[in-house]
């Protein structure tokens, strides 16, 4: 397990980050005016920072299954660690950047340039999904 060890750091900075974004989103949530536990205003949009932070730590959530579901799996298969190691850290480090974008850019526009790093990190993915299939495949 130790030649995993960049591929474990890697998926700690990504749940990590979860956890961060998770209260950020609490302490937007309880600023907000009219703040109710468990209640969110349908009408809020982009120009609300509780409503990115929302979205960011629920887009978190919605990605974090594949990669860290694969990644497992290609451990216990034996997988390279080099090409995880990888695919794990630009991962992390689109999933921050697409963060840190989405906290500070209020915009409909898409695609915006978080939408980038969300890219990448689908990309890097889809690359996971791809190279460890060709793994087990042959």
């Amino acid at each position: 397990m130790e030649i995993y060890q960049f591929v474990f750091i890697g998926l700690w900075l990504i749940l990590a980050t979860i956890v961060f974004q998770a209260m950020v989103m609490v302490s937007a949530h309880r600023a907000e005016k009219g703040y109710k536990v468990g209640k969110i205003d349908p009408d809020l949009g982009q120009e609300s920072f509780f409503f990115r932070s929302y979205r960011t730590f629920w887009n978190s959530l919605e990605n974090i299954v594949p990669i860290l579901g694969m990644s497992i799996v290609a451990i216990l298969a034996g997988y390279s660690a080099f090409k995880l190691s990888i695919v794990i850290w630009i991962y992390a480090i689109s999933r921050i950047i697409h963060m840190i974008l989405y906290y500070f850019i209020a915009t409909e526009k898409n695609p915006s340039p978080r939408s980038l790093f969300w890219v990448l990190g689908l990309l890097a993915t889809i690359y996971l999904v791809v190279d460890f299939g060709i793994f087990l495949i042959f």
